[in-house]
């Protein structure tokens, strides 16, 4: 194992700047998959649970989700919430029990409501509501997948290290090439956050600037 002293967010930018892995790249077409936007993971301002990377993170999602309009390319929004029993949050659910503890967002509960921010078109935009960190796991996803021809995915939300890294290795074990617009997604401290967007780059997905993301979905509009 190679040690180390410098931070998960230099070693980041280290790998970032000098590829040493071809790229998927993008196919055909895409689905933009916006992982759990909702207020518990948001709203600095309001909950603990909530972790913000770039100010604008949800600006620029809403970049993507209307070049994907104008591409008239699926967009699919997800967001966790549980029965008042917490029984769907399975074991999941076990390991803490506070008010800010994830089975304690229940359905139709401010922390699960999507941030106001977001402009969701609910009549042509798929939503999904999803009890465990992949958004494939007990979703019709993968049938609107189908459906769509879609070979790419391009992933926002949070958080990196839980459920975008979970989507992202379903997402290439389905076959899927896989997109991570770094300022898109976050995490509660930048050490898991880097470490993961390191990691995901080096094998699940492309981790690239939303920029570039913006860039190449603008010359196919």
């Amino acid at each position: 194992m190679i040690t180390s002293d410098q931070t998960a967010r230099e070693i980041f930018n280290e790998v970032i700047n000098n590829p040493q892995r071809v790229p998927f790249g993008f196919g055909k077409k895409a689905a933009l998959i916006n992982i759990d936007p909702q207020k518990a993971y948001t709203r600095t301002d309001l909950y603990k649970t909530a972790y913000e990377t770039d100010p604008n993170q949800l600006g620029y999602t809403m970049d993507l989700v209307k070049l994907f309009r104008s591409l008239n390319w699926p967009v699919v929004w997800t967001h966790v919430a549980y029965m008042d029993s917490a029984a769907d949050a399975g074991i999941w659910g076990t390991r803490t029990d506070t008010p800010d503890s994830l089975q304690n967002i229940k359905f139709d509960s401010a922390r699960s409501e999507f941030d106001d921010r977001l402009d969701i078109d609910y009549k042509n935009e798929a939503v999904y509501t999803k009890r465990m960190p992949s958004a494939f796991f007990e979703t019709p996803l993968q049938s609107l997948l189908v459906w769509h021809q879609v070979d790419t995915l391009i992933l926002t939300g949070g958080s990196t290290s839980g459920c975008i890294r979970a989507t992202a290795v379903d997402s290439l074990s389905r076959g899927y090439r896989t997109i991570v617009p770094q300022e898109c997604v976050s995490d509660k401290h930048e050490s898991y956050h880097f470490a993961n967007l390191t990691d995901l780059h080096l094998k699940y997905a492309d981790v690239m600037t939303v920029a570039d993301v913006i860039a190449e979905l603008g010359a196919r509009s």
